[in-house]
């Protein structure tokens, strides 16, 4: 049963009082449910401490164990329990760490303090890094997410090494720690900084009789448990930036010993707390080996069980467990319950190794409470410099877009299950009659949900819509869903959402009251302009003729018709209400971003957005036309797409106007990288290299960087247009295809593999990271979408065809100028 703060808690935080400051040889008792003296206690003062931030964002490893489904569902029993604990690290550390759902973050950072003879060094900051991974397979391939980290003193002077997995029996993280001395008097020091509940601004914190436990103010809160193999020497909780015990190492003094950070608690003092723990100082040569856990609960008790049992059963044990053997399913199996996995490594550039990875992170970037909710990054983007005073999901939340591009890539490995369990989730987050505070045409999909479908942004995104229409049409056409259960899916979800994409209506929700008139979106992919959207339009048109398959198998064949005649109608219109005549760029009628009235040829201005002023619409370009080339809409030799592509790849236009940048492949391979769209303001400040929003504001400096799912993206149409007309790929082309875009969003993956949204362009300040050319940036990583992108990439160039092309009939295009 948890504690809580009122009764058991407040017992259990006097008793632990007689352990402070104890040596590694006087282990205090175990606590008891008696009050000893308070004079005991040592309280840290400096509540609440510095204001919290999240961890940097640009990481370069994420981890959970694999845990099968249960007949499409995650099912925790005794004999099988489902452990629910992800973690990252960044710049060498362990960063967020999340417990219960997969948003949930109950940790910052955890790292190592090292205080030599002369000199302290914080080791995500002094040490160099370098990361492997744990398990390889016989091709020498990550097969499972276990982390080996390794930071070394820049001087030579120790060495750390970490390796990292969770437990997959219950809800803890094991972490096997050895430091070396590599000269005399190293004192290692462990520093951890909770964000309790997805915050840092309201926690607890207190000595266990041999570790820590921090808790939420909230009496039924999540609880963090830390515990280690070995003894520490000194050990204290406080707040950070005044009494966390950093400021005592600084200065050259002992630990103080506090033992918790609140007095009472019936008015507890709450804010961001820091636990610190000294460990045996050591001589050159000397290495100390130990095992450190995070164990989570809910209360106190709970979480302390947990790291307990996980310390007792020992990292090596665990870690097989995580990597999957012949009692507990892990990575192995679910790597090789990927049929297409094998055969698709043969297009690559690295013989797999990031087709291995992607795999494990796209499914570890899934909620195991909610089956089926697929999350757009493990990450909050630019965190280092953001608040954790309230809850954030950051890029930890649904979006059906990047969903649908995540379930397309498990459809693409050949996971036979994951697709459908998330194609079914879906219908938690669509407007109808039972979503709360609803009003309003029904069918469209919600813009952002917390996995749980907890409303979270509530604009209308048209190709979110479309999408899941999409995507359950590729399900039935590969198998995955059956022809009763197309026939139901089409009735139950998805013939309300073809409806809206033809009819549209008026929506009341939160915020958002509007009348929508499709194909006009509220906001395109981007999230951040109205109007009409070839890429927004090329999803709808292509969601519409799946419905229209879906309904003729339905029965239904009014609502085939229906859906039919308006493809048709949108498609006849596209011209015309996105491609200008009279642009800026050319005098070639060119295709733009978005045009907000449907009249392209007009000087009508976009929207302020990201710090950037609006600009005339025909000054902005956006590769997102390609996405009618990709599912079928436009043919690849389309004289409209190549007047475009050509302005796209134009690098003499201004920086603020550019979209294209090169870059070479770790082989030597020029290959393209692209910008969302000219005037992008979403990235870091060129003249002060600050974060995105890093005060509070932008400023008009703000530019969006490069996106390495665009490489992945050009990639697809360059397939399309070697294969244009029902020619077969050569193996010139299919050669080049992977060497020149597989390859290059293979060299937009960072060490670790991971693949981020953005990646330096090398305009402006590089930034307090100093970023080089190609250098993941602080936005978010890994990003699901790009992982995808890459997968299905693989996959098309393996199949010499579009992967997520829709054979439906193609619509004659207008002629053109």
């Amino acid at each position: 049963m948890p504690v809580t703060h009122s009764s058991s808690l407040r017992a259990l935080s006097l008793a632990i009082a007689a352990a402070l400051g104890v040596s590694a040889c006087q282990k205090a008792p175990a606590p008891q449910e008696t009050t000893p003296d308070k004079a005991m206690v040592k309280i840290a003062p400096g509540a609440p401490g510095n204001t919290p931030l999240w961890a940097f964002a640009g990481k370069t490893g994420i981890g959970t164990s694999y845990e099968p489904y249960v007949d499409g569902a995650y099912v925790s029993t005794v004999e099988n329990p489902v452990s629910r604990v992800w973690y990252s690290v960044a710049n060498g550390v362990l960063t967020e760490t999340m417990y219960g759902l997969i948003h949930n973050a109950q940790l910052r950072e955890l790292s190592f303090i090292i205080k030599g003879e002369d000199f302290i060094d914080f080791e995500a900051k002094d040490a160099n890094h370098h990361q492997d991974y744990l398990h390889l397979d016989d091709k020498g391939l990550p097969e499972s997410l276990a982390l080996l980290l390794t930071s070394t003193d820049k001087e030579q002077k120790y060495r750390i090494e970490k390796k990292i997995v969770t437990d997959p029996h219950r809800d803890s993280l094991i972490m096997r720690v050895s430091i070396e001395a590599l000269e005399d008097g190293i004192t290692p020091f462990l520093y951890a900084d909770p964000h309790i509940d997805n915050g840092g601004a309201d926690d607890l914190a207190y000595l266990s009789d041999t570790g820590f436990v921090v808790t939420d103010k909230a009496d039924a809160s999540s609880a963090l448990s830390l515990e280690i193999s070995i003894d520490f020497v000194r050990r204290q909780v406080g707040f950070e930036g005044v009494s966390s015990g950093v400021e005592a190492i600084k200065a050259g003094h002992p630990l103080p010993g506090y033992s918790q950070t609140f007095a009472d608690a019936a008015a507890p003092q709450v804010g961001n707390v820091a636990l610190t723990g000294e460990l045996k100082t050591l001589a050159r040569g000397e290495t100390l080996t130990f095992d450190v856990v995070l164990g989570f609960g809910q209360g106190a008790d709970a979480a302390t069980a947990n790291a307990r049992a996980s310390l007792t059963a020992g990292f090596d044990s665990l870690a097989q467990d995580f990597r999957g053997n012949d009692t507990t399913p892990g990575w192995r199996q679910y790597l090789a319950s990927l049929p297409a996995l094998s055969a698709m490594g043969n297009a690559t550039a690295d013989n797999g190794r990031l087709l291995n990875l992607s795999a494990m992170v796209l499914k570890a970037q899934e909620d195991k409470t909610h089956a089926g909710a697929l999350i757009a990054s493990l990450s909050n983007p630019w965190g280092d410099t953001i608040p954790a005073v309230t809850p954030s999901t950051g890029y930890k939340a649904v979006w059906p877009r990047d969903f649908y591009q995540c379930a397309m890539a498990f459809l693409a490995l050949g996971d036979t299950q994951t697709p459908k369990v998330a194609f079914e989730y879906l219908k938690q987050i669509q407007a109808g009659p039972g979503l709360k505070g609803y009003e309003g045409a029904p069918g469209w999909f919600l813009q952002k949900t917390h996995v749980d479908g907890q409303i979270e942004w509530v604009a209308v995104q048209l190709d979110q819509t479309a999408m899941p229409i999409m995507l359950g049409w590729k399900l039935w056409q590969a198998g995955e869903l059956s022809d009763d259960e197309a026939r139901h899916w089409y009735q139950e979800m998805l013939k309300s959402a073809a409806d809206f994409l033809v009819s549209g209506g008026h929506i009341k929700l939160d915020w958002n009251e509007r009348t929508i008139t499709p194909p006009s979106t509220q906001q395109e992919r981007w999230e951040e302009q109205a109007g009409f959207s070839p890429s927004t339009i090329a999803a709808v048109i292509t969601g519409l003729q799946a419905a229209a398959a879906l309904a003729e198998h339905a029965g239904d064949s009014e609502g085939a018709q229906k859906y039919l005649a308006a493809a048709t109608r949108y498609s006849e219109q596209l011209e015309a209400r996105t491609v200008t005549n009279k642009g800026l760029l050319s005098d070639k009628p060119y295709i733009l971003r978005i045009s907000p009235e449907g009249t392209p040829d007009t000087d009508a201005k976009l929207a302020d957005n990201n710090g950037r002023p609006g600009l005339d619409q025909r000054q902005i370009l956006d590769g997102g036309f390609l996405e009618l080339v990709r599912y079928g809409v436009r043919t690849a030799d389309n004289p409209l797409v190549l007047n475009t592509l050509a302005l796209v790849d134009d690098t003499t236009l201004e920086d603020n106007l550019r979209i294209r940048y090169d870059f070479t492949t770790a082989q030597g391979q020029a290959f393209p990288g692209f910008r969302r769209y000219g005037n992008d303001g979403y990235g870091e400040d060129t003249v002060t290299g600050a974060n995105y929003a890093e005060n509070g504001s932008n400023s008009a400096n703000q530019r969006g960087r490069v996106w390495p799912f665009f490489t992945g993206e050009r990639g697809h149409y360059e397939l399309a247009k070697a294969t244009v007309g029902g020619q077969p790929l050569s193996e010139a082309d299919k050669r080049r295809l992977i060497n020149t875009y597989v390859a290059g969003m293979e060299s937009l993956a960072n060490g670790g593999g991971m693949l981020p949204e953005q990646v330096w362009d090398g305009v402006g300040d590089a930034t307090r990271f100093g970023y080089r050319l190609g250098d993941g940036t602080n936005s978010a990583t890994p990003l699901a979408w790009t992982h995808a992108e890459y997968v299905k990439l693989v996959r098309s160039v393996h199949d010499a065809k579009v992967w997520d092309n829709y054979p439906f009939a193609k619509q004659p295009a207008p002629e053109t100028k």
